[in-house]
């Protein structure tokens, strides 16, 4: 298609990444009640998830906190210990959100009364089984190896241990008598591997413009394979992303070139913990006297209805910006009468590190989770490919606005 090296003289981006996993003689936890120990253990009497990869040491008391919602944490005191929350509707980084703004050290989950999902040991059984394998964690930028603890519980230890709390839940905020004490250690330093971004470079036309480069970004990384041998296919999540980009660099091979320039980046490690763009932002490559002008971000463009499009950051949010405005004005000719908001997903994929670590404009375009949403049944007969083609369309035409000589971003 023409289209350039975009890291150098190569077309991949190449970063350290940590490799780290959970020592489990040195891991444990138990529930502590006056004088008498309750060892539990990890892999069938609680769980945390790989995002839960570090050091912990926390020995608190626990505090009933309800659903973990916002509301729950108003009238109550749980600083400096643990938050037991039941597992519902809540997602777990709202839970965490709340439990951390409160002062809590950590929080644990049991199955609450409208729990409606699989056992956790089924649920957790592929982050249990990851724990005790290398996990990679970006080389840049995350050497403290301490994290903030969220637990989960089995019902059968919880009832064990408090009671049917569903069924007679305890007032919000009250002390149960009972300390959670958990302990994860790692092993050693775990060595180092190599991941790649794939960049690929338009350079533009005008002398002095095209030292401006829009980044337009998808990760094409998802979430591996279950023990028993299911494959996440991750059609939405992200090959409608990866191949939306492909799409607009066909379109951008017969336009021509543009008075800026373009980058089209597949970023790796989104789904481990946002690390491909987090390695490129802090250590960008372009060629010399070039800078990030913004980004544009899409993930999961394939689904749902045909003119259902969300964007982040919309008006609610401080970093409302053109690019966004630019998207609004151009939604409807590429039939997306209004774009809906995702701000909830502001942190959630790549374009959060552009606009940390670079400060420049970002923009996100995601068509929402589904019923198939990190499951194996996200497979390519449920991809809606036109609604891929017209989200690809509309970042073009977004390209083609972005050429003024004044651009307000």
């Amino acid at each position: 298609l023409g289209w350039q090296p975009g890291a150098g003289d190569s077309y991949f981006y190449e970063y350290p990444l940590d490799l780290r996993r959970i020592d489990p003689r040195g891991s444990r936890a138990a529930l502590v009640r006056g004088e008498e120990r309750s060892e539990l253990r990890w892999g069938r009497d609680y769980f945390f998830t790989s995002r839960g990869m570090g050091s912990v040491a926390v020995d608190k008391e626990l505090v009933f906190c309800g659903l973990g919602r916002e509301e729950d944490f108003e009238e109550i005191q749980v600083r400096g210990r643990w938050a037991l929350c039941f597992d519902g509707d809540l997602h777990w980084r709202r839970r965490e959100k709340y439990a951390r703004l409160a002062g809590a050290k950590g929080v644990l989950v049991i199955p609450g009364p409208d729990y409606d999902r699989e056992p956790y040991t089924q649920r957790f059984e592929r982050d249990t089984e990851r724990a005790v394998t290398a996990k990679p964690r970006a080389s840049t930028g995350v050497a403290d190896t301490d994290i903030w603890p969220h637990t989960y519980l089995t019902s059968d230890m919880a009832t064990a241990s408090f009671g049917d709390l569903r069924a007679n839940p305890p007032e919000l905020g009250a002390a149960l008598g009972v300390r959670f004490d958990e302990v994860r250690s790692l092993v050693g330093e775990g060595g180092q591997t190599t991941l790649e971004n794939v960049c690929a470079f338009w350079p533009g036309s005008d002398p002095e413009l095209a030292k401006e480069v829009i980044i337009v970004s998808a990760h094409y990384d998802h979430v591996g394979q279950r023990p028993n041998g299911d494959i996440y296919n991750g059609a939405d999540d992200n090959g409608s992303g990866t191949c939306g980009l492909l799409a607009v660099a066909e379109m951008l091979s017969e336009y021509g070139p543009l008075r800026r320039s373009v980058t089209l980046m597949w970023v790796s490690g989104e789904e481990k913990g946002l690390l491909g763009s987090e390695a490129w932002a802090k250590a960008p490559l372009l060629p010399p006297g070039h800078r990030v002008l913004c980004d544009i971000n899409i993930d999961m463009i394939g689904r749902n209805a045909p003119d259902y499009l969300l964007v982040t950051p919309t008006k609610e949010r401080e970093e409302y910006n053109g690019l966004v405005r630019l998207a609004e004005q151009l939604a409807p000719s590429e039939g997306f009468p209004t774009l809906g908001s995702c701000d909830e997903y502001w942190s959630r994929s790549d374009h959060k590190n552009f606009a940390v670590h670079l400060e420049v404009p970002v923009m996100f375009l995601f068509s929402d989770v589904h019923d198939d949403y990190h499951k194996p049944t996200d497979t390519v007969e449920k991809i809606d490919y036109d609604k891929i083609l017209r989200v690809s369309r509309l970042v073009v035409r977004m390209l083609e606005g972005l050429q003024a000589d004044d651009l307000k971003l």
